[in-house]
């Protein structure tokens, strides 16, 4: 007896792919089309925050409706004996992880939740016990031997670990265009690889060992990427206390290399025992040491890195060893590295700013973000949905909607749809709030640029009188400065000069961006 029916086949196969696959690639998009058949319901192709979970894919219900459906059926026909292929049998198996992991959403989803309130997540977890038994149920039958054997305690660890990467990757990386779906999707794989099945099977035990190294404009999210990458790494869970043996949120340090003198560089990434320079009073334990095996360091701007600390970290990722500052004892480093930089590090190696072996360490997994420039070229309508995002976390759910209204309709009218905002996503925050506050912003870049224009133009045509001059170049420099003090030492006139010279009508267009 078979176990699966040709119309079978293709169903429970498709479930396998939703188990295993990359939820942020069009391949779920298919696989929900072929296990539903004529019930599909179209949706958007790109989960992300600015889209109801729900209405990002309609089907859930029904997939986990068929799916409860047919894991039972096939489970009874193994039991009686059928004598499944390899390839059924391992389509089954990923019918059941699917199934086992939408029954137990609701826990995975509580772990989640109470994470993000701050609150413990490494206390008992009374649903293992039901989750474990389900999973034998399913997977542990007489005289059937899985293809992929894993152990319920395992799975039940791996199943919260998707949903964690799932939250930190949809929540934590924005934007609804096709270069913002492709982000999420490489930060997914940076988790699980692009094998998941080898994944669950080994993989999970040495991903820590594979840097990761994130390139990409200022403002365009590498830090959230390195976090989602971070919440996303696998935690065991331990059966005996029915708890995890770590909470997720604890286990990120961020380091802003930019930020620090490489002394305090060194401190803080290696520790340094006590006396060992000028204001060592005590023994430090540096990020590396204080890493967990499942915790992760992320090393901001790596490509402003000084030479004899490259050398230092070069040996970090050889060897996964260093020693604190002034002290000769070899220590371990366990965890995960994240590296990011805004750099062209080709160009600093050809200059010989940056080691050549340390970038080939590096370069393991290599995430590029996509700027904001590209979001809106590939999808023009990208820009309102991420203006109400930012919108929804600056001032919550009750005014986001008339703050997202106000900022596109400023943006239209004085930016225009070609500004380029070179300082990506973070310069498009910082709009939203400058006109939250002021109800209006002014890029550095356009400063002056149109009322500058317009007063060469009218020098250059003599159409100005000497104190039409004078008020103009008083407003001009007061917008670029915002002090009449230093308005005046740079006009050399008195304070209360220029405050008498300031045109109001200029000065709003100047502020206002015309």
């Amino acid at each position: 007896m078979a176990l699966l029916s040709d119309a079978e086949r293709p169903v429970v196969q498709a479930f396998a792919g939703l188990a295993t696959g990359n939820p942020f690639l069009p391949e779920r998009v298919e696989n929900e089309r072929v296990a539903l058949g004529p019930t599909f319901i179209d949706g958007t192709a790109v989960w992300h925050e600015g889209a109801d979970l729900e209405a990002g894919s309609p089907n859930v219900d029904a997939l986990l409706a068929l799916c409860e459906k047919l894991g039972p059926e096939l489970r009874e026909r193994l039991a009686a004996g059928a004598s499944p292929s390899g390839a059924d049998l391992r389509a089954y198996q990923g019918l059941v992880f699917y199934l086992l992991y939408y029954r137990y959403l609701g826990v995975f989803s509580e772990l989640v939740d109470r994470g993000g309130r701050g609150e413990t997540t490494t206390g008992g977890v009374s649903a293992y016990r039901r989750y474990r038994d389900d999973a034998r149920h399913f997977l542990e039958i007489d005289g059937v031997r899985m293809p992929l054997r894993l152990e319920p305690q395992h799975l039940f660890a791996w199943g919260y670990q998707i949903r964690r990467a799932f939250e930190g990757t949809f929540r934590g990386i924005q934007g609804g265009s096709m270069p913002a779906a492709r982000l999420r999707a490489a930060a997914w794989q940076s988790i699980f690889t692009h094998d998941v099945v080898r994944y669950a099977r080994s993989l999970y035990r040495r991903m820590g060992d594979v840097t990761t190294l994130i390139l990409g404009e200022s403002g365009t999210g590498k830090e959230l990427v390195a976090r989602a990458i971070s919440l996303g790494r696998y935690i065991p869970f331990d059966e005996k206390k029915s708890a995890f043996e770590e909470d997720p949120r604890s286990s990120f340090s961020a380091v802003a290399l930019s930020a620090l003198s490489p002394t305090l560089i060194e401190s803080e990434l290696f520790g340094h025992r006590k006396g060992a320079f000028t204001g060592a009073l005590q023994d430090r334990t540096g990020w590396l040491e204080a890493c967990s095996p499942h915790g992760t360091v992320f090393l901001d701007e790596i490509g402003e890195l000084e030479a004899t600390l490259q050398v230092k970290l070069l040996r970090v990722l050889q060897t996964r060893s260093f020693q604190r500052v002034g002290d000769l004892g070899e220590r371990d480093f366990r965890g995960k590295l994240v590296a990011a930089t805004n750099r062209d590090l080709a160009e600093e190696i050809a200059a010989g700013r940056f080691r050549e072996d340390l970038y080939y360490r590096l370069c393991a997994d290599v995430i590029r973000t996509p700027t904001l420039r590209e979001q809106i070229a590939d999808s023009p309508g990208e820009l309102p949905g991420l203006i109400g995002l930012l919108a929804r976390r600056i001032v919550g759910e009750e005014d986001a909607t008339e703050l997202t209204r106000e900022v596109a309709r400023f943006v239209e009218r004085h930016l225009g749809g070609d500004y380029p905002w070179p300082g990506n996503v973070r310069e498009l925050e910082q709009c939203v709030r400058n006109v939250l506050v002021r109800g209006s912003y002014l890029p550095e870049s356009l400063r002056g640029r149109r009322a500058g224009g317009d007063l060469a133009a009218q020098l250059d045509a003599g159409e100005l009188s000497a104190d039409e001059l004078v008020r103009r170049y008083c407003t001009l420099v007061y917008a670029r400065t915002g002090s009449y003090e230093e308005t005046g030492r740079r006009l050399g006139l008195d304070r209360r000069t220029v405050k008498a010279k300031l045109d109001p009508e200029l000065l709003a267009r100047l502020e206002a961006g015309d």
